[in-house]
């Protein structure tokens, strides 16, 4: 996967409620906390397997992911044109033991340091009150 031959993505696959928490919410989190507007890209990261990705499972979840592209881009927030994908889901492989958690188990890790403790800080304060724990 690291070298992008395989044509995966790097991505995560949330399970939710979504009485709980309504796929619209989930992707307005999903923008808020990563640049969609850089191709095959995320901060230093670089290749296919780093793309931005939004893997839907239904019309619905398509329709969705296409109103918040629009009003996100209507509203001008990134100033450059959002490079995500909407495809189909087809399959998820889940990443090797050691990429599990990793940020929970290796946060003095400088590229946790530096790329990821401040994603999470942003997350924690746009959406404390959604937080549990």
């Amino acid at each position: 996967m690291c070298g992008g031959a395989t044509g995966h993505a790097e991505v995560v696959q949330v399970t939710f409620d979504a009485r709980q928490t309504p796929f619209k919410e989930l992707l307005e989190v999903f923008f808020t906390i990563h640049d969609p507007t850089t191709l095959n890209r995320q901060g230093n990261d670089v290749g296919t397997q780093y793309r931005s990705a939004i893997f839907y499972h239904d019309e619905d979840q398509k329709a969705i992911a296409g109103e918040v592209i629009k009003e996100i881009e209507a509203a001008g927030i990134w100033g450059r044109p959002i490079v995500t994908e909407v495809v189909p889901f087809t399959v998820f492989y889940p990443a090797e033991e050691y990429h599990q958690d990793y940020f929970k188990r290796n946060p003095a890790q400088p590229y946790c340091q530096v790329i990821i403790a401040p994603k999470v800080a942003k997350l924690r304060q746009k959406y404390a009150a959604r937080l549990s724990g």
